[in-house]
């Protein structure tokens, strides 16, 4: 599946808003003043939260506009950079430490789960133009894919439905359903078994 590039900071930030390229803001000043209130409500109302008050971290996360389905267990370590480009089926989990980048949409089927310390990267730098602009990449993690923890997942990189990135491996091309990957670039190196219950709904 090719790379879906969602957002461009050039076409977005005037290119005078600074004389070097590199301090140049990737966004207006209205998503970064949301982006402000988000980290401060993610700090008071979202961190401080107890481990099993996962239905209350829901309820945070849709405030501020993520797609939240039933059943959501983020933990209180869990950062995510913008809950309203978060769309969640049901039982997605991300926990402690996971951390998803996501400036562009990004979609997680049911039972997804990005593990401890795991980092979904939606976004990178053009490093030939000499502007240096963001590019931002929806990107999609499929029903009963799981990201281990540590892993990476690379910009514009989508994770197949059932797929595994084993720990600590970083994902560079799209993963294929079912398949299990790890190393860093992280290659397939077996096909997952799906229970009864994921085979029946093929």
């Amino acid at each position: 599946m090719a790379k879906h590039l969602y957002y461009h900071a050039a076409e977005h930030v005037a290119a005078d808003s600074a004389r070097d390229p590199y301090l140049r803001p990737a966004f207006s000043v209205q998503d970064r003043v949301k982006r402000q209130i988000w980290n401060l409500c993610w700090l008071l109302l979202y961190r401080l939260s107890p481990r099993p008050m996962h239905g209350w971290r829901a309820m945070v996360l849709r405030a501020f506009g993520a797609r939240m389905g039933p059943n959501c267990h983020f933990y209180p370590g869990a950062r995510i950079w913008a809950p309203w480009n978060l769309h969640c089926a049901d039982q997605v989990t991300a926990g402690d430490g996971a951390e998803i980048y996501n400036p562009a949409p990004m979609h997680f089927g049911s039972h997804a789960i990005v593990s401890q310390g795991a980092y979904i990267c939606g976004a990178t730098h053009d490093f030939d133009d000499p502007a240096f602009p963001l590019l931002a990449y929806s990107m999609q993690v499929g029903a009963y894919a799981w990201v281990c923890a540590k892993a990476c997942v690379s910009p514009g990189v989508n994770v197949g439905e059932g797929a595994v990135l084993g720990l600590a491996s970083v994902a560079t091309r799209d993963l294929e359903p079912w398949g299990v990957y790890a190393g860093s670039p992280a290659v397939k190196v077996k096909d997952r078994k799906r229970t009864r219950q994921e085979a029946e709904n093929v």
